[in-house]
């Protein structure tokens, strides 16, 4: 995890986009809804979550895209290779999600938990022992 003072830097696969995190995230996820599966083409996103001010995009904002795939998530991603980079939530308008797999140091923030495990592929379920929730880990209901 980022340490006081600490960047941890990222960016897109073609390299149009880098951005930096200037603050520690305040937790990691495997995310495992439908919307995140199609939009990324995997069975589940990792995600760090963190205030939005400490998300600094430092090349590439021509190339910033973004797409409302729900009436309470906006998904970007790089206009040109079109790699997830976050996901900014309607109901958590200070924070930001920042697709783990993006950043140059992945290794750095391992997933602590898994969401929405009532929509996961089942021959992709992860056996990492992490807690699992039904939904989002703010509803509170783990699943076994």
């Amino acid at each position: 995890m980022l340490t006081t003072g600490a960047e941890m830097e990222g960016g897109c696969a073609c390299g149009a986009i880098r951005y930096r995190l200037t603050v520690k995230p305040t937790e990691t996820s495997w995310c495992h809804c439908r919307h995140c599966r199609k939009s990324s083409g995997a069975p589940a996103v990792p995600y760090a979550t963190l205030p939005r001010s400490g998300f600094h995009l430092d090349l590439g904002e021509e190339h910033l895209c973004g797409v409302h795939l729900t009436e309470f998530a906006e998904r970007l991603f790089c206009g040109r290779c079109g790699s997830p980079i976050a996901t900014k939530l309607d109901h958590q308008p200070a924070e930001i999600d920042v697709t783990v797999a993006t950043l140059d140091d992945p290794e750095a923030l391992p997933p602590e938990f898994h969401i929405f495990c009532s929509s996961e592929i089942s021959w992709a379920r992860h056996s990492d022992g992490s807690p699992r929730y039904a939904q989002n880990r703010r509803d509170g209901e783990l699943m076994p």
